[in-house]
């Protein structure tokens, strides 16, 4: 945050720091920090206030024993004992980190599968793998309930029908997040929200009311850093008198765990529920020389293209530099193209981005390396 604030002064941007909220179109009225209130006046206002953990209801965070994803980011020592609310994102990324730290971390999930927003079959893997790294996980399960006794939490969660908990430490609940809108006086401007409480916005980030824009986690596109920081850039263009749209087709995400998991696209069933006739290949890493060398062959790249058109339609990655890998994908996909393209293109040996090629001519039972 020091460095984004760098880039504020350098750009010669006021600072407001406190509490806003609209007092009518143009009006934003500001209770500063360090006392007394301002009020701004604007012909464009941009909202980005962001999202909050979620609640599971009956189980308020205290910030102390059950936290949120902020909280667990400033532990004063490592839990013996930690419980983890949701198999999505957060919880796996916290979870496995604590989990590589010593901590006996056990994932409740009500779902009935790991990474339930991804493709199956990476939660199918990553399931295994965090497994065999010593988390337990318990899926199907819905929490019910947490008492705290002298410092420790007892869960308490139904699976397959019957009651039963866990203690621990800590408990880390991560089962989403949702938007920042109140409090911002959005009634003032006339700004209705949508019924999962977003804020609408059309391809420019524009919202119903003129002169207003929301971008990030307010809106109901993906909640990611990433996706937050071109829309701020279109809303800005728009600004300015620039023709510029978001395209959200090919919006790389990742779950930094070891190994990291990576996706863009669609998802298999999500593919063929959308008409598609597929074909995917897959390839491993254990069949990569550099994966093999440093000692990462965990994993594999899966690729989904149409069967007719033989375009990309998503790529799935779980393994060694994910994170890096899936945008050859993003950037594939992006204009359109296919796996052969892919396939045809020379990648550096020895290097992980040579699983990317070897999953491409996999589409077509080609793949060379294993």
């Amino acid at each position: 945050t020091r460095g984004v604030a760098g880039l504020l002064r350098k750009g010669g941007i006021d600072l407001l720091e406190g509490i806003g909220r609209f007092r009518g179109l143009g009006a934003i009225e500001v209770d500063l920090a360090d006392g007394g209130t301002q009020v701004v006046q604007a012909a464009n206002a941009i909202i980005a206030t962001g999202s909050a953990p979620m609640e599971i209801p009956g189980i308020p965070f205290d910030g102390e024993t059950v936290v949120s994803s902020r909280e667990a980011l400033e532990f004063n020592e490592i839990p013996n004992q930690l419980v983890v609310v949701g198999a999505g994102y957060i919880g796996l990324e916290l979870g496995s980190v604590y989990s590589r730290l010593g901590s006996s971390v056990t994932v409740l999930e009500m779902m009935d599968k790991v990474l339930p927003e991804m493709d199956e079959d990476l939660g199918v893997a990553a399931h295994e793998i965090f497994a065999r790294q010593g988390m337990e996980f318990h899926l199907g399960a819905k929490v019910t309930g947490v008492e705290i006794e002298e410092k420790e939490a007892i869960v308490r969660y139904e699976l397959a029908g019957s009651e039963s908990y866990s203690t621990a430490d800590k408990v880390l609940v991560a089962t989403g997040r949702q938007p920042f809108v109140d409090r911002l006086g959005l009634e003032t401007v006339g700004l209705e929200l949508d019924p999962r409480g977003f804020i609408p916005v059309d391809p420019g980030m524009r919202t119903a009311v003129d002169g207003v824009y929301a971008i990030g986690d307010v809106v109901p596109t993906p909640m990611l850093a990433h996706v937050a920081m071109d829309e701020g850039m279109v809303a800005a263009q728009c600004i300015a008198g620039q023709r510029s749209e978001m395209n959200y087709t090919a919006i790389p995400a990742v779950v930094f765990t070891h190994p990291e998991i990576a996706s863009v696209g669609l998802k298999e069933q999500e593919a063929i529920d959308n008409g598609h006739t597929v074909r995917t290949g897959r390839f491993p890493f254990r069949g990569i020389g550099r994966a093999r060398a440093r000692g990462d062959v965990e994993g594999w790249v899966k690729m989904i293209t149409d069967a007719e058109s033989e375009k990309l339609l998503g790529v799935h990655c779980i393994g060694a530099e994910a994170g890096h890998l899936i945008h050859e994908a993003v950037v594939a996909m992006a204009f359109g193209g296919s796996a052969e393209d892919i396939a045809l293109t020379v990648h550096a040996h020895p290097t992980l981005s040579e699983a990317m090629k070897e999953a491409a001519l996999a589409v077509d039972g080609r793949s060379l390396h294993i």
